[in-house]
């Protein structure tokens, strides 16, 4: 027999290898999968046969049928979109379930959309407020500097040709918001400030102004506003001046953005925001071969020289570049075919300026991407596109302002890049350039999917925060 001091030490073990031995058998009678929360989107395993112990509110299916878990809502309904609650497709229909993100588009009156493109609803159409951009006539977008903040225009025609797309997009419209993972807010604020933001006599209040005030109280008067405390909702106000008077009180929203210099803290931010590109206006370089040797040269700026704000590094640049060989720094604008004149000085030029303007962000970064002219960023606040998954510093150089104005420094940095380093990026930007064109229908990887694939990443934190407001909500009105 072993002494007592052994046999006070294989007691503890024994027990141990019980519990172990317990614990396998139970792993192995609910099945091979792991358990996980049912609102992650992932699979969730079998249930054992006896569900007495499993609380009210969810849903258990039979094992052998190889049915999921899920929890349900307030109205009986999966609390996860993509448990699969929404409608399957018809056969040749895009499946909301094969979607990134799904996205529910209010029916909102014309006058905050397509009718500032000055269209109407068609005389027996039903009371419809959206055209018909399948079989009929997509509306026009007004040209020239209108267009580089149409971002919201691109991604509306995108979502209503979703739900009979096939295969699907990454973002696809949904008939029930209770099926979506956002809410997008179909107002063109950007056409609105830049054609309606001075009010005309003998009105007092300009209609972009007027809009806005009617969209705050459209939106705050919603179930679906309610029921998120806006937390789920997309606005798009790409203009730095749009939504100039409604973005304080709407800013649990996301928004879709091109910088945030004109935002406070409290209202934008990185994290809860989109930074989308321009819509570039120098036309894209296709089948481009013209190399190092081919770019006489070295580097190009033309645009607006003397800027407000944070712009007037312009003018210190200009003051030292100008005479430099092999560089051409000029005052440019769209009147005398200015557009035209910078696409071709810059599909001739090895390094593109990006230099801060009123704001950090400009269109002349993704005229120079769409140019294969590797662009030279000076903007110490700038934020960029998708940024997350696409590394500009393999086709970019960034110098800080600081930098920049030090005489000398800037010529010595780009002649510094030799012609192997140079076409490693150029051929990366033939590689990216795709990501950065607004098209309708949409192509894969191309700025509208682009946009709904960053907002697709940030659904998780979306929901966190829109379950987060629905616990404090309910506790207020428990406590009244």
């Amino acid at each position: 027999m072993a002494p007592p001091r052994a046999r006070a030490l294989l007691l503890p073990l024994a027990a141990a290898t019980v519990l172990v031995a317990s614990t396998i058998f139970l792993f192995a009678a609910a099945g091979a999968s792991r358990w996980r929360p049912a609102d992650t989107g992932l699979p969730v395993p079998a249930t054992p046969a006896d569900f007495s112990a499993v609380p009210i509110g969810v849903s258990v299916t039979s094992a052998a049928k190889g049915k999921e878990l899920s929890f349900l809502d307030e109205n009986g309904r999966p609390d996860d979109p993509s448990s699969g609650s929404a409608a399957a497709a018809e056969p040749g229909r895009c499946d909301p379930r094969d979607a990134a993100v799904r996205v529910f588009v209010y029916d909102m009156p014309p006058e905050f959309h397509f009718g500032l493109l000055g269209w109407a609803p068609p005389p027996g159409n039903g009371g419809g407020v959206w055209p018909d951009v399948r079989g009929g006539t997509v509306p026009r977008y007004p040209g020239g500097l209108n267009q580089q903040h149409s971002v919201e225009y691109w991604l509306t025609l995108d979502l209503l040709a979703s739900s009979s797309a096939a295969p699907c997009g990454p973002a696809v419209r949904v008939a029930d918001s209770r099926d979506a993972d956002v809410i997008f807010v179909p107002f063109f604020a950007s056409l609105s400030y830049n054609r309606h933001s001075k009010a005309v006599p003998p009105e007092k209040v300009s209609r972009d102004m007027s809009l806005q005030e009617k969209l705050v109280r459209y939106l705050v008067a919603q179930p679906e506003w309610k029921r998120s405390g806006g937390a789920d909702h997309v606005v798009v106000a790409h203009h730095p001046n749009s939504l100039l008077h409604a973005r304080s009180a709407l800013f649990p929203a996301v928004f879709v953005l091109s910088d945030f210099g004109r935002y406070h803290p409290r209202v934008a931010s990185l994290e809860k925001d989109l930074i989308a590109p321009y819509r570039h206006m120098a036309k894209t370089f296709v089948n481009d071969t013209a190399g190092f040797d081919d770019r006489p040269t070295l580097l190009y700026f033309r645009g607006a020289i003397y800027r407000k704000e944070g712009g007037n590094i312009r003018q210190e640049l200009y003051n030292m570049l100008k005479d430099e060989n092999d560089v051409f720094f000029s005052f440019g604008s769209v009147q005398d075919h200015g557009v035209s004149k910078a696409s071709q000085g810059m599909h001739s030029s090895k390094f593109c300026l990006n230099i801060a303007g009123d704001t950090p962000s400009s269109n002349r970064l993704f005229d120079a991407i769409v140019s294969h002219c590797v662009p030279v960023i000076i903007s110490d606040d700038i934020e960029l596109p998708y940024e997350d998954i696409l590394d500009y510093s393999k086709f970019s150089i960034f110098v800080r302002s600081s930098d920049a104005i030090k005489k000398g420094y800037l010529m010595r940095l780009i002649k510094g890049i030799n012609k192997h380093r140079w076409t490693r990026m150029w051929k990366r930007l033939k590689e990216v350039d795709k990501h950065f064109e607004y098209q309708f229908p949409s192509h894969k990887d191309d700025a509208v999917q682009m946009i709904w694939q960053a907002l697709a990443r940030k659904v998780p934190s979306i929901r966190l925060k829109a379950h987060r407001f629905r616990r404090s909500s309910r506790s207020e009105r428990g406590s009244k």
